[in-house]
C-alpha cells in the first residue's frame, strides 16, 4: 500500500495543479484530474444557450479530442452492454433523446432514460451550476440528433435513419464522404459528444475547463458514495470503493492495477468471502492516487512497449531520472533558467551536474529534508490487468548518493551526444540505459529487449549491484566486431562498453602506463597499430585499418593475430618517415611489459577495450598538442621574419 500512499501524498502536495492544462513535447494536453473525473476523446462539440436552446455544433480536430469529463464509479468501469452513463458528456446513444426515433438500436433499457435521470439529480441539487441547468434543459427536449442533422454534422439515409458507416451508395444523396465519418473510428452512433454553454453577453469558461464545474460535481457526487470502511492506505474511516480507475498509461488503456470482479472463480483462493476483506481502499484515496499516477506518467514517465518507468518525489514530482543520461557531466555550460510552475525540483539535475563538475551547489541543503523518492515500474500481461513489477521508496539524499555513485563508477569518455548547435560534445560520464541496450543488442533492438534491459539495470543504479555479465559480454562481443557496423556506431558502442567494463575495474581514460594487466596491454598494442596505419593512409581514404578488421580475431587469439597485423603494417611503414620510430618505440615498450609466458592465444577479457580506448586517446591527444605547438612556432617564426624585414 506504500506506493498508493505516496501517490496520494503527491496529489495532496500539488492541489494547485488540479485542472490546469499542461502540454507534452508533442503538444498533447494533460492535467492532474480532479477526483470523480476522467478523460475521453470527443468528436463533436455542441453549444447551447444559457436559456437551454441549441446554438451551434462542430466536428473537432484530432488535437482537440481529449476532454476532461465528470465520471461516476460505474461509468468509469463500464464495459460491454452495461448501461452506465457519464454524468454530462457521453456517447450519442446516451445523450440523444431522439436516438431510437432515428433508427438507433438498443438492447434492453434505453440509455437516455438512465442518463437524463442521473443528470436531473445533479441539475436539481444544491450543487448545480447554471451551466449544468442549461445543458439539462436542452437535452430534456429530446431533439439533439435533429439539430445535429440540420447543422450538417450527422447524416441520414433515404429512410431518415442514421447512417452507421459510410458507403459509396450514399454519395448521390450527400456527395463526398462527410467529415464525421473521418473523425469517428467506428459507427456514427458511437460518436462522443461534449457540451458547452454560449453567452452573447460575456465570455464563459469552457465547461470541461471550468473549476466551478469540477467542484460542483465533486460536491454532488460525494454525498452519493457508498458505505464507510477502514481505508487500508490512510487508516481512516472513509467511503470505500471496489471499482478502481483504468486509462493509466493512455486514454485507451483498459488495464487496472486494482481489480477483483471475478467472484465465481478462484480469485480469492478460498481465503475471503468478499473482495473488500482482502483490502479496503477509500474512494477518495483511489481517485487521487490513480489521478496522480496518470499525471506523473504524462509528465515525466518513460514508456517502453507499454512498460512504464517512473521516478518522482512526494513533495516535488520532478526528480532526476535514472533512465536518462541527459549529459549531466557535460553541463559546464550555463543553461537557461526555466520558469517553475509547480512544486517541482528540475534544478536538482543541474545542481547534481554542478556538484560533480566542481561547482558550488546547494544539493546537500536541499536533500536534508525528509522527502522521499519513489521508483515505480508498471507493466501488463493482459489487456485488463496491470502489475507493479518494481517499487522502491528511498530517502532523497540516499537516492542522489546512489545516482552520484552510478555516474561516478560506470563511466568513460563519450562523444556521441550533440549540443544545441549540432556539434558533438565530449563528456565523461555514465551512458543512458537506452544507450547500454544499443551497445549490447544493436541499434535495431526492439523495445521489448530495451525495456527488459532497463528493468535489469535498476538494481545496478539504485542498489549499486554489478551489471549482469550477459549484458557486459554481449556489449564486448559487439565492440570487438567493428566491421559489422558503421564507424560512428562502433565508436559509440566502444565507449559505452568501456563504461560497462569499467564499473568493476575503476580505470581512468588517461593511459595507465603502469598497468600490467595482459588484456590491457594487448589492447594498447591494437590501438598503436590502428593509429599507425591510419596516419600512413591518405586523408581521403576512409577504409578500416587492419587492426580494426582483425579486432574480433585478435580478441580471441591475440598472439597469432598480432603477427598477422604486424605483417600487414609493413607496406605502410615506408610512408611514415620519421614518425615510424615514434610508433615502433611505443610498440616495443608495450611488448616488453607482456611476460613471455602470457604472450599467447588465450582470449582477452573486456579490459583490452579499456587499453585500446585509452591508448588511442593518448596518441590522438598528444598529436593534437604537437600540432598546436607547431602552429604556434610557425606564427612566432613568421613574426620574427617580418620584424627582420622591417628593420632591414
Amino acid at each position: 500500500m506504500s506506493w498508493l500512499l505516496n501517490l496520494y501524498e503527491t496529489y495532496e502536495s500539488n492541489l494547485d495543479r488540479v485542472g490546469v492544462i499542461e502540454k507534452k513535447y508533442n503538444d498533447r494536453e494533460y492535467t492532474l484530474l480532479p477526483i470523480s473525473h476522467t478523460t475521453q476523446n470527443a468528436q463533436i462539440e455542441v453549444e447551447v444557450t444559457e436559456q437551454g436552446d441549441f446554438h451551434s455544433a462542430r466536428i473537432l480536430d484530432k488535437n482537440e479530442f481529449s476532454t476532461l469529463i465528470p465520471s461516476t464509479e460505474k461509468s468509469a468501469s463500464r464495459a460491454g452492454s452495461v448501461i452506465s452513463p457519464y454524468p454530462l458528456h457521453d456517447k450519442l446513444s446516451y445523450v440523444a433523446g431522439d436516438f431510437v426515433a432515428y433508427g438507433g438500436k438498443i438492447k434492453k433499457e434505453e440509455p437516455f432514460s438512465a442518463y437524463i435521470q442521473q443528470l436531473e439529480g445533479w441539475a436539481t441539487s444544491d450543487y448545480a451550476t447554471s451551466k449544468v441547468k442549461s445543458i439539462y434543459r436542452y437535452l430534456s427536449k429530446r431533439r439533439l440528433i435533429k439539430d445535429l442533422v440540420d447543422e450538417a454534422i450527422l447524416y441520414l439515409d433515404v429512410d431518415q435513419k442514421l447512417i452507421s458507416t459510410w458507403d459509396k451508395k450514399y454519395e448521390p444523396i450527400h456527395g463526398e464522404k462527410p467529415p464525421i465519418f473521418k473523425a469517428v473510428p467506428g459507427e456514427q452512433e458511437s460518436v462522443f459528444i461534449r457540451f458547452n454553454v454560449y453567452s452573447p453577453d460575456k465570455v464563459l469558461a469552457k465547461v470541461w475547463e471550468d473549476k466551478e464545474m469540477y467542484d460542483s460535481f465533486v460536491g454532488y457526487y460525494s454525498q452519493l458514495l457508498g458505505e464507510e470502511d477502514i481505508c487500508y492506505v490512510t487508516g481512516k474511516q472513509l467511503p470505500s470503493t471496489d471499482k478502481h480507475a483504468n486509462k493509466i498509461r493512455n486514454s485507451g488503456d483498459k488495464a487496472k492495477l486494482i481489480s477483483a470482479n471475478d467472484t465465481s472463480g478462484f480469485t480469492f483462493r478460498g481465503r475471503f468471502a468478499h473482495s473488500h476483506e482482502a483490502a479496503s481502499i477509500s474512494y477518495e484515496v483511489s481517485q487521487k492516487a490513480h489521478n496522480a499516477l496518470k499525471w506523473l506518467i504524462n509528465r515525466q514517465g518513460k514508456v517502453m512497449e507499454q512498460r512504464v518507468f517512473l521516478v518522482w518525489g512526494n513533495d516535488e514530482p520532478s526528480i532526476l531520472n535514472f533512465t536518462e543520461n541527459d549529459n549531466i557531466f557535460a553541463m559546464g555550460l550555463p543553461s537557461k533558467a526555466k520558469e517553475i510552475k509547480s512544486h517541482t525540483n528540475e534544478e536538482f539535475a543541474f545542481e547534481l551536474a554542478k556538484a560533480l563538475t566542481g561547482y558550488a551547489n546547494t544539493l546537500a541543503v536541499k536533500s536534508n529534508s525528509k522527502a522521499k523518492v519513489n521508483i515505480l515500474v508498471l507493466d501488463s500481461a493482459t489487456t485488463g490487468r496491470m502489475a507493479v513489477i518494481y517499487y522502491r521508496n528511498l530517502d532523497k539524499k540516499l537516492y542522489f548518493e546512489k545516482l552520484i555513485h552510478w555516474h561516478s563508477t560506470c563511466v568513460w569518455l563519450h562523444r556521441y551526444q550533440k549540443d544545441e548547435q549540432g556539434e558533438y560534445l565530449q563528456f565523461w560520464g555514465a551512458p543512458a540505459t537506452k544507450d547500454i541496450a544499443f551497445a549490447a543488442y544493436g541499434s535495431k533492438a526492439n523495445d521489448k529487449l530495451v525495456k527488459g534491459l532497463m528493468e535489469r539495470m535498476l538494481p545496478c543504479i539504485v542498489d549499486g549491484q554489478n551489471i549482469p555479465q550477459d549484458i557486459v559480454r554481449s556489449a564486448i562481443n559487439r565492440a570487438s566486431n567493428p566491421v559489422s557496423m558503421d564507424k560512428w556506431e562502433w565508436e559509440k558502442t566502444l565507449s559505452v562498453t568501456c563504461a560497462l567494463v569499467n564499473q568493476r575495474e575503476g580505470y581512468n581514460v588517461a593511459l595507465d602506463k603502469e598497468n600490467m594487466d595482459r588484456s590491457y596491454l594487448f589492447g594498447r598494442l591494437l590501438a598503436i597499430a590502428d593509429v599507425m596505419e591510419r596516419s600512413a593512409l591518405d586523408k581521403d581514404e576512409k577504409r578500416s585499418t587492419n587492426a580494426i578488421r582483425y579486432m574480433n580475431a585478435f580478441s580471441q587469439h591475440p598472439e597469432r593475430t598480432w603477427r598477422t597485423i604486424q605483417n600487414a603494417l609493413q607496406p605502410h611503414q615506408a610512408r611514415l618517415g620519421k614518425r615510424l620510430s615514434y610508433y615502433s618505440n611505443m610498440i616495443d615498450e608495450v611488448l616488453h611489459k607482456i611476460p613471455f609466458n602470457e604472450f599467447n592465444n588465450k582470449p582477452l577479457t573486456g579490459k583490452y577495450l579499456l587499453g585500446l580506448s585509452s591508448q588511442r586517446y593518448e596518441i590522438y591527444h598528444n598529436n593534437h598538442k604537437k600540432d598546436l605547438e607547431s602552429n604556434n612556432d610557425n606564427k612566432e617564426n613568421n613574426t620574427l621574419d617580418m620584424n627582420e624585414q622591417q628593420e632591414s
